[in-house]
């Protein structure tokens, strides 16, 4: 295994453990991940994902707590925002709130 195959098993492991119905910002993901400061690694190892895979890369969102992507489904939604609210994570602007929503593991 590579090095960045293996950087990218610690965020996907950190990912797998977000609860249905919270959220964790790209940085939060990459601290417990051991990357601190690796924030735009896990973007990236999530935005290179094969379609398929079972993690829930929905549930990562920036700091701010905005939506990163727009990707749209056949419907003209958010993606992201859509998986979201199936969760029951309130959605508004684009935007979550994060003191109610952020995972604290």
């Amino acid at each position: 295994m590579t090095q960045n195959n293996e950087l990218a098993e610690l965020i996907l492991n950190v990912v797998m453990q977000i609860p249905q119905g919270k959220v964790a910002s790209y940085g939060q993901v990459a601290k417990l991940a051991g990357l601190p400061k690796h924030a735009r690694l896990v973007g990236r190892v999530l935005g290179q994902m094969e379609d398929g895979y079972i993690v829930p890369w929905f549930r990562v969102i920036n700091s701010q707590g905005k939506i990163s992507l727009n990707t749209l489904d056949e419907k003209g939604m958010c993606i992201q925002t859509a998986k979201l609210l199936d969760e029951g994570v309130v959605v508004v602007n684009g935007k979550v709130n994060l003191k109610k929503f952020q995972w604290h593991p």
